[in-house]
């Protein structure tokens, strides 16, 4: 590519687009190296046993499709673990379905709690109370709206259990019913999905997302409890943060997982967009300001208007390859293809968030305005 943008450059095009091209380019290689490393990376040897798993799942709310996932856990075939639920209501929108499981699935051991106890993150109370009423030595956190493919409990604890592994989450993939959550689904899955697997590559530890967080309740003992990170927004980035800094290593499982995109306007897309940027800005500083240069589609429209064509071109096949690479060969959502054409076309919008992200402290989160402090705290 850079031999291609050299020839090509002419006295009216300036050099430092052609510059800025090249570093994205160089990043979308990048991800596709990452993407067919993670395909290639060697599964883990089957563990010789298998622990009883408490599975803490934090619910508010009713969210789309929340009868399915919820399924997906209690039908695994896993010798021995539990589901534990925890809402701060019992007239939460989400319990019926959670009286239904538990109907449903007799011979396995589903809790519903209702917790009290008041956190800065909610969520984070939650989760005090469930996992002091868990019985089993490991933990495994996820969303509420996290369906898992049958394997998951095997899987996770299969790189849980290789030594000096103190922590695993799993990459995941997207689902809408209509426009505005398609869009974001693709970028969750093109262009998300891909910065995760580049961090690891160039020695990014901290990896938590709330899809999965799977460990040992030792090692959450060792950093506090979740009480540590009751008052921080982020709190999967946060618990990974601590964990790691024990000297042990988090791991992407090969495992991937879906959620479903429930947004159906632009503007709740765009809100939950600027959630994340402001809190990814809050919780990595520095690293914050660097990723414009990651969108490439936006640096192949830039180049097109200035009549560097061929680097344009280049680009924006780059990016689609490298999108595909991680959505479809990963995360197996075969759906995106359809979406091709268009995967660039993400990089303007991301600029766009990336902008709003880069100032205020006030983000929106479950209908809730939050202002955070400048590390990521959420004041009490």
């Amino acid at each position: 590519m850079w031999r291609a943008a050299w020839l090509y450059w002419r006295p009216d095009v300036s050099i430092v687009p052609l510059l800025i091209a090249g570093i994205a380019g160089a990043y979308q290689v990048l991800s596709i190296a990452a993407a067919v490393r993670h395909l290639l990376t060697r599964k883990p040897p089957p563990p010789e046993s298998l622990p009883p798993i408490s599975i803490l799942k934090p619910i508010r709310g009713l969210d789309p499709s929340f009868g399915t996932a919820i399924r997906s856990h209690a039908s695994q075939d896993y010798p021995q673990f539990e589901i534990l639920f925890g809402v701060r209501s019992l007239d939460d929108a989400a319990v019926p379905e959670i009286r239904r499981l538990i109907a449903d699935f007799p011979a396995v051991p589903i809790r519903l709690l209702a917790c009290t106890t008041s956190t800065p993150n909610a969520k984070a109370g939650v989760m005090m109370e469930l996992a002091a009423a868990a019985r089993h030595p490991v933990l495994l956190v996820n969303d509420s709206d996290i369906r898992v493919p049958q394997g998951y409990l095997h899987g996770v604890w299969a790189d849980l259990n290789v030594p000096r592994t103190g922590l695993v989450t799993c990459l995941y993939s997207a689902e809408a019913t209509n426009l505005p959550g398609h869009w974001e689904a693709l970028g969750i899955c093109t262009d998300f999905a891909p910065s995760i697997l580049v961090a690891r590559v160039v020695g990014v530890r901290e990896f938590g997302m709330g899809s999965t967080l799977c460990f040992r309740r030792e090692h959450l003992a060792q950093i506090g409890g979740f009480a540590a990170i009751a008052d921080y927004l982020a709190d999967d980035y946060q618990l990974a943060k601590r964990i790691t800094e024990l000297g042990l290593t988090a791991a992407v499982s090969r495992i991937p997982v879906t959620t479903h995109v429930g947004d159906d306007t632009w503007a709740g897309v765009w809100r939950h967009q600027v959630r994340w940027a402001r809190t990814i800005r809050v919780s990595k500083g520095g690293g914050y300001l660097g990723l414009p240069v990651t969108h490439a589609g936006l640096w192949a429209l830039l180049l097109a208007a200035m009549g560097a064509w061929w680097p344009a071109a280049i680009l924006w096949v780059l990016r689609i390859l490298a999108g595909l690479a991680t959505g479809v060969l990963v995360l197996g959502n075969w759906k995106l293809l359809t979406w091709t054409p268009v995967i660039p076309l993400w990089d303007p919008w991301a600029f766009a968030v990336w902008l709003a992200g880069l100032s205020g402290n006030t983000v929106t989160w479950r209908g809730r305005s939050i202002r955070l402090t400048p590390d990521g705290r959420i004041p009490r």
